[in-house]
């Protein structure tokens, strides 16, 4: 007959160390309640099942980048028109069905109007969901393109910002990008077009965005893309962090 402490170390080597750690508990109360064998295994792999649900959400929370974890409860609907008016597409959002679409999403608005508060919450519920996010703001993400394109290691870089599900890119429109930098975005948002889901926050309208692209070309060719399949949302109002002081 197999020893208990035998059984654990092979659930152990297995990998199975919510079996192991739970194995004791679970047999106690199967022996209590006189349950099947079949139904006390069914327990013990639902126990497993779990802990590896949480690790990967764990590493989708490590992976990601994301700087806060803000829940939607927290963002104040009242604060201006423009949130009322699109609660529903924000909440909708949150259910990421657009990420199964292969969608993007564009939040417009002065700073302090919620863009990035509401990238946090939907790059959030992403990793809650196990879908793979990764944050980054618009210099970040060119800055370490521009070094890799420098160490030969551009390839690389690249399908680390293609590879997300849902890449999420913060305050485009606050720095000029130059030439280089905008043609290495634009492959980018080229790379990931109606494969993968990308959400971007902006200071400003696209009308403006060759301003902050080296051309109104490359400039219109990356909202061409981003504006064919999008969710596109105006935020308005004054800041609300002045609010909140």
């Amino acid at each position: 007959m197999t020893d208990l402490n035998d059984l654990k170390t092979k659930l152990t080597r297995l990998q199975l160390k919510a079996m192991a750690s739970s194995l004791d508990s679970v047999l106690a109360d199967a022996q209590a309640k006189n349950t099947s064998i079949l139904h006390t295994i069914s327990q013990l792999a639902d126990l497993e099942l779990e802990r590896r649900r949480q690790s990967a959400i764990k590493l989708r929370w490590d992976q990601s980048k994301l700087p806060d974890k803000p829940t939607i409860d927290q963002f104040d609907f009242e604060h201006h028109k423009s949130r009322k008016d699109h609660k529903n597409q924000i909440l909708h959002l949150l259910d990421l069905e657009f990420i199964k679409e292969r969608m993007d999403v564009v939040l417009i608005g002065n700073p302090g109007t919620g863009k990035t508060f509401l990238a946090n919450c939907i790059g959030g519920a992403a990793c809650n969901a196990n879908v793979k996010v990764l944050f980054t703001t618009a210099m970040d993400m060119i800055n370490h393109l521009i070094a890799a394109e420098a160490d030969h290691s551009l390839l690389k870089k690249l399908q680390y910002y293609q590879s997300a599900d849902l890449l999420c890119v913060d305050e485009i429109g606050y720095l000029s990008l130059g030439q280089q930098g905008s043609h290495l975005f634009f492959q980018v948002i080229s790379a990931r077009h109606q494969k993968k889901s990308t959400l971007l926050t902006t200071n400003l309208p696209f009308a403006d965005w060759g301003k902050v692209f080296d051309s109104t070309t490359v400039a219109t060719a990356i909202a061409d893309r981003l504006v064919f399949r999008s969710e596109i949302l105006i935020l308005g109002g004054s800041s609300y962090r002045r609010k909140v002081k």
